[in-house]
C-alpha cells in the first residue's frame, strides 16, 4: 500500500489514537459471541506497547440513537483485560476533563478504551468538534479499522486531517492482501460466492472477472441465476430485477471462455423454522413449494474440485443458512475443502467469518478480511476515505 504505517514512526512517548472495529456481535446477556475482530488488532497493540506508546482505543458498536447501555464497549473492555492480561482504563464520557486528564498521564504500554464512539453526535456527519475532541486525546493517529474504512466519519476522516495519521498492520495486511487478488492473483484464479443478493456481489463479479478463471456460486443468490437460466426455483430467495443481470454475468463468463459452476443439487425444505429438516433433490427437479437452503452434496464435489486446482481464491458469503445445523452441511463441506486446498485462500465478509467461527476453521485460510463492506469497495476499485486520508510514502 502507499500509505505509511506504524513501521514509519517513532513512537517511544506517544499517545496512539488507534481506531479499531469492536463491533462484535453481543448475546442478549451482552456477552461477545465472537472476538475475532478484537483478537486481530492484538499484534499491533502489542506493537505499540513494545515500542512504549499508550494506547487511546476508539470504536464503535452497533447504530444506537444516543447513549443506550445495549450498545456499550463495557464487555469489550471485559474481553481485551483477558486477551491482554492487563487492566484497560475506561473512558465513560469522551468530552470530560478526568478523560483529557487521564490521557495526558497515560504511561508507555497503557490502555484507555473510549465508549461507543457512536454516542456522540457527529460521529457519522464528519463533526468538526468530534474529531477536535477525540484528537486532543493523542499525539498520533493510526487506522486499524478497515472495515470502517469506507466511511468518512468523524473517528476515521475527520481525527487524521488534525493528527499524523498512519495505518495499523491489520490494515496493511487488508489492503495488501486484497490488492493481490484484485490486481495480480496467481493462477488459476477462483471466486467463490455465496450470500443472499447477487445485487451486493455485482462491483465485485464486475472487478474481478478479468483475472478470475472459475467463477462459483452458491448461496441464496445462486437461485437467481437458476431461474434465469429457466429452471423453477420454487419459493427459493430470488432477485427479480437482477434476472437479466445473471443472465448477461453467464454470457460474459461464456464469452471470455470462463467457467461458470452453479449448483447441480441442492437442500430444499418448506420452511426455515429452527427445527426443519431438509431434502436432496437435483436442483432442475425443483417443486413449488421449495425453498432451497443449501448446496447438495453432488454440488460440493464439484465445487471442491475447483477449489483444490485453483492457485488463488476468494470466498465471499456462505453456502446456505448455515446457522441451522440442517443446512449447515454445505458450507462444512467447502471449509474441508478449503483446509485441504494448497492456494492463497482469502475469505471476507460478516457471515463468512461466522461461518468460519462456527466450523474452527480460521486456520484453514491464508488471510480473513475483517473489512465487509470496505473490502467490495476497495475490490471494486473505489478509493476509501479512511486510508486516502493517511500520510503518503
Amino acid at each position: 500500500m502507499d500509505s505509511l504505517t506504524i513501521r514509519d514512526v517513532d513512537l517511544t512517548g506517544k499517545r496512539v489514537i488507534m481506531r479499531v472495529d469492536y463491533n462484535v456481535p453481543l448475546a442478549p446477556d451482552s456477552s461477545i459471541n465472537d472476538d475475532s475482530r478484537i483478537k486481530a488488532t492484538i499484534p499491533t497493540i502489542r506493537y505499540l506497547q513494545d515500542r512504549k506508546a499508550s494506547i487511546i482505543l476508539v470504536s464503535h458498536l452497533g447504530r444506537p440513537k444516543g447513549r443506550d447501555s445495549r450498545f456499550s464497549l463495557i464487555p469489550v473492555k471485559g474481553r481485551l483485560e483477558k486477551l491482554l492480561v492487563q487492566e484497560i482504563i475506561f473512558a465513560e464520557d469522551l468530552f470530560s476533563e478526568e478523560t483529557e486528564k487521564i490521557s495526558q498521564n497515560l504511561k508507555p504500554g497503557e490502555i484507555m478504551l473510549l465508549e461507543n464512539i457512536r454516542y456522540y453526535p457527529g460521529e457519522e456527519e464528519n463533526s468538526p468538534i468530534l474529531s477536535e475532541a477525540i484528537s486532543r486525546l493523542g499525539d498520533i493517529y493510526v487506522n486499524e479499522a478497515f472495515s470502517a474504512s469506507h466511511r468518512a466519519h468523524a473517528s476515521t476522516y475527520g481525527v487524521p486531517t488534525i493528527l499524523p495519521g498512519y495505518a495499523g498492520i491489520l490494515l496493511e495486511q487488508e489492503v495488501n492482501y486484497l490488492t493481490l487478488v484484485g490486481d495480480q492473483p496467481k493462477k488459476p484464479m477462483v471466486l467463490l460466492l455465496g450470500g443472499a443478493k447477487v445485487l451486493d456481489k455485482l462491483g465485485i463479479i464486475d472487478k474481478l472477472l478479468p483475472g478470475v478463471d472459475v467463477l462459483i456460486i452458491g448461496g441464496g443468490m445462486c437461485f437467481t441465476f437458476l431461474k434465469a437460466l429457466g429452471m423453477n426455483i420454487g419459493k427459493s430467495i430470488q432477485e427479480e430485477d437482477k434476472l437479466e443481470v445473471a443472465r448477461e454475468i453467464i454470457n460474459r463468463v461464456q464469452k471470455e471462455s470462463k467457467k461458470i459452476l452453479l449448483p447441480i443439487d441442492v437442500v430444499v425444505s418448506s420452511s426455515l423454522a429452527p427445527d426443519a429438516t431438509g431434502e436432496i433433490i437435483e436442483a432442475r427437479k425443483m417443486k413449488n413449494g421449495d425453498m432451497g437452503l443449501d448446496i447438495g452434496p453432488q454440488t460440493v464435489k464439484l465445487f471442491t474440485e475447483e477449489i483444490l486446482r485453483a492457485a488463488t481464491i476468494f470466498w465471499n458469503g456462505p453456502m446456505g443458512v448455515f446457522e441451522l445445523e440442517a443446512f449447515w452441511e454445505g458450507t462444512r463441506r467447502i471449509l474441508e475443502a478449503f483446509k485441504d486446498s494448497q492456494a492463497v485462500k482469502i475469505a471476507g465478509g460478516g457471515d463468512t467469518l461466522s461461518a468460519i467461527a462456527k466450523g474452527n476453521a480460521h486456520t484453514y485460510f491464508t488471510f480473513l478480511s475483517t473489512g465487509g463492506g470496505a473490502s467490495l469497495e476497495l475490490l471494486e476499485g473505489k478509493e476509501l476515505p479512511g486510508i486516502s486520508v493517511l500520510k503518503k510514502k
